[in-house]
């Protein structure tokens, strides 16, 4: 049975790897097939999304190979120059088949933190993520 604290560490983790096979094996272990990460994008976003009529603006990759390209992506413009890490910030929780958890993103040379978020992952009878909304903050 995998631990609350095992989901929320493998997810963290997958952000920071470097190898693309390895990342794209843990996004198939870590997503059901039609799993999706929903991304509440930042207030300049949301801002310019609402001036032209949108409400509920989220950003969505739904599916192995989208999940692999947005992963792929925050990899790449955050963790593969060096400048930045991300790690798990606190305890997760699971309510059902919900696990909260924080996380920051770091710098590497003096470890202050940048950044960070709370992700909801909504779960599926085999443990795997089928809904994963994401705020950062």
């Amino acid at each position: 049975m995998t631990t609350t604290q095992d989901i929320a560490g493998r997810y963290v983790a997958l952000w920071t790897e470097s190898d693309a096979a390895r990342r794209r094996a843990a996004v198939e272990e870590l997503w059901a097939p039609d799993g999706v990460h929903l991304l509440q994008p930042p207030e300049e976003i949301r801002k310019q999304a609402a001036e032209l009529g949108f409400g509920g603006t989220a950003l969505e990759a739904r599916g192995h190979d989208a999940l692999e390209e947005r992963v792929t992506r925050a990899y790449e413009e955050f963790v593969a120059g060096g400048e930045f890490t991300f790690r798990g910030s606190g305890e997760a929780v699971r309510l059902r088949d919900a696990v909260r958890l924080t996380w920051e993103m770091v710098a590497v040379a003096g470890g202050e933190v940048v950044g960070g978020g709370v992700d909801v992952l909504v779960l599926d009878g085999a443990g795997r993520i089928v809904t994963d909304y994401q705020f950062p903050a």
